[in-house]
C-alpha cells in the first residue's frame, strides 16, 4: 500500500480533500454540526484516515508525533487567544446539552481530520517540490474550502471573512508545523476554536474585529514562530 501510495500521492491527496469536502457538505446541509449523525460521520472519517496513516506508516511523518520536550511547546501558549475569539462579544448558550456534546464531537473529529488533510498529506506533499509555493496552497485550499459553510445556510459576508481569517490562520497553522514538525498544537487550537463557536454571540461588530484580529494575530504570529522556533 505504502509504494501504492508514493506513486499516486497527488492523485490520492486530492481525492481525500475531495471525500472530505462532499462528506462534510453532507453533514453540514442534511444535519448541521448539533447532531450526533455529523458527530458519528466525521467520527468514522477521522478513524478512517487514522488508519490509513497507520497503513502507511506515516503517523510521525504527518505530525502525530509524542512531546518529547515540552519546555518548546510554552512557544505555543499564544495559540490560547485563537479559540477565545468566540467569547469577543460575550458567551450564548442557546442549545441544550446534546446538542452541544454533539457539536464538539463533530468539532474534534473536523479539526482533527482539516489538520491531517490540509497540513498533513497537502503539505507535506507538496513541500518537495518547494516549500513556499506549498505552504501558500494549504493556506489558501484550507480557508477557501470553508466556502462549504453556506450549504448549511451561512450568511454570505460571514463565509467571505472566515475564508480571509482562514487563510491567515491556515499559514500561521502551517508554519507552525513546518517548525515544530507535529500537528498536535495546529488540531488541539483548531478543534478548540471551532467547539467554542457554539457559543459565539454573533454581531457585525464582533465579526469584524474577531476577523482582522485573527489576521493581524496570524501574520505577526508566523513571523515570530520564523525568528524564534529552530526547524526541528
Amino acid at each position: 500500500m505504502k509504494k501504492l501510495f508514493e506513486k499516486n500521492e497527488t492523485l490520492i491527496c486530492m481525492l481525500l480533500i475531495a471525500v472530505y469536502v462532499v462528506v462534510n457538505s453532507y453533514c453540514l446541509e442534511n444535519f448541521g454540526t448539533t447532531d450526533y449523525r455529523s458527530a458519528l460521520i466525521n467520527g468514522i472519517l477521522m478513524l478512517i484516515i487514522f488508519i490509513f496513516m497507520l497503513l502507511l506508516g506515516r503517523v510521525s511523518y504527518y505530525g502525530l508525533k509524542k512531546v518529547t520536550n515540552s519546555r518548546k511547546y510554552l512557544y505555543f501558549i499564544p495559540l490560547i487567544l485563537i479559540p477565545l475569539v468566540n467569547c469577543w462579544n460575550g458567551i450564548k448558550i442557546s442549545n441544550t446539552s446534546n446538542e452541544i456534546l454533539y457539536h464538539i464531537l463533530t468539532m474534534i473529529s473536523v479539526g482533527f481530520l482539516e489538520e491531517i488533510i490540509f497540513r498533513g498529506f497537502l503539505f507535506k506533499m507538496m513541500e518537495k517540490s518547494g516549500l513556499i509555493s506549498a505552504m501558500l496552497v494549504s493556506s489558501l485550499t484550507f480557508g477557501i474550502g470553508h466556502i462549504v459553510n453556506l450549504f448549511s445556510g451561512a450568511d454570505l459576508t460571514l463565509t467571505l471573512m472566515q475564508i480571509c481569517y482562514s487563510v491567515a490562520v491556515g499559514f500561521l497553522f502551517v508554519t507552525i508545523f513546518h517548525k515544530s514538525k507535529r500537528l498536535w498544537p495546529c488540531i488541539i487550537t483548531h478543534a478548540a476554536i471551532n467547539s467554542l463557536s457554539i457559543f459565539y454571540v454573533e454581531t457585525t461588530k464582533a465579526l469584524y474585529e474577531a476577523s482582522i484580529f485573527l489576521i493581524v494575530f496570524s501574520i505577526v504570529y508566523s513571523i515570530y514562530i520564523n525568528i524564534a522556533v529552530k526547524e526541528q
